[in-house]
């Protein structure tokens, strides 16, 4: 990778270039994602918004590199993804992408550090001393290492999932509805724990989301329907613009 490639990659840790993604074939396929290019720029958050079936969990995985697309380029700290064999974007994805899923995805039989530290195991990497710990601590569970996911509140559980993505230390974090099962206290703890991954450490979070006052917090707001991207507003406009911005998608022709 040549110096001006690397530095691309550091200020857009993620880039799609004219991504398609289709489903099924012949008469009976259906296009998810329709040349969509974008890139999302480090130390951001980025919130991904549009209508039902307009693409944007689709988009995230694409984008994570857990969906090849039919078309089009996903790079990933300058790496193209559709160079890489099944082994060699494993690895990248457990290297260089943390994702956090609505309904947490978390193992019930193992406890919340456990949890934490179940990407480092996978790789075969020993967590360092505290390493776990630091990372409970920054999500605001010091002292719920020992607790089982059963014995934690949904915001909490969220809050561990999101240290286990984040303990490899990920050129992105993917969160797909991360609030959804949420109640509204949970869920502006856990947009302000992702706000400030991205102010107190430069992290870059793309976040799908139906709710505007969720990507009320986010920096940029990207806005798909029928599977193309439409428009993008600042999340600083705030919750009533944003809004009243994808009711109007609801209603497009």
């Amino acid at each position: 990778m040549t110096t001006t490639q690397t530095t691309a990659a550091a200020v857009r840790p993620v880039e799609l270039r004219a991504v398609t993604r289709r489903h099924g074939t012949g008469e009976q396929a259906v296009t998810a994602l329709d040349g969509v290019s974008t890139s999302f720029a480090a130390g951001t958050m980025t919130a991904v918004m549009g209508p039902s079936g307009s693409g944007k969990s689709t988009l995230l995985h694409c984008a994570a590199g857990i969906d090849r697309p039919t078309a089009g380029e996903v790079l990933i700290g300058g790496t193209e993804l559709g160079a890489l064999d099944e082994n060699a974007l494993t690895l990248l994805r457990r290297e260089r992408v943390g994702f956090v899923f609505q309904e947490f995805n978390l193992v019930s039989a193992l406890s919340a550090a456990q949890n934490v530290e179940l990407p480092l195991r996978l790789a075969g990497r020993r967590p360092a001393p505290d390493e776990v710990a630091a990372a409970l601590t920054a999500v605001g569970l010091a002292d719920r290492g020992a607790h089982r996911p059963s014995e934690l509140s949904g915001g909490q559980r969220q809050r561990v999932a999101i240290a286990r993505a984040m303990i490899t230390r990920p050129a992105v974090l993917f969160a797909d509805e991360p609030t959804g099962a949420l109640d509204t206290r949970a869920s502006r703890a856990v947009l302000g724990l992702l706000r400030d991954l991205v102010d107190g450490r430069g992290q870059t979070v793309v976040m799908v989301t139906h709710d505007p006052a969720a990507a009320a917090h986010a920096d940029r707001v990207v806005l798909l329907a029928d599977g193309r991207l439409v428009d993008e507003l600042p999340g600083a406009e705030g919750a009533e613009a944003i809004a009243a911005r994808t009711a109007a998608l609801e209603v497009r022709p």
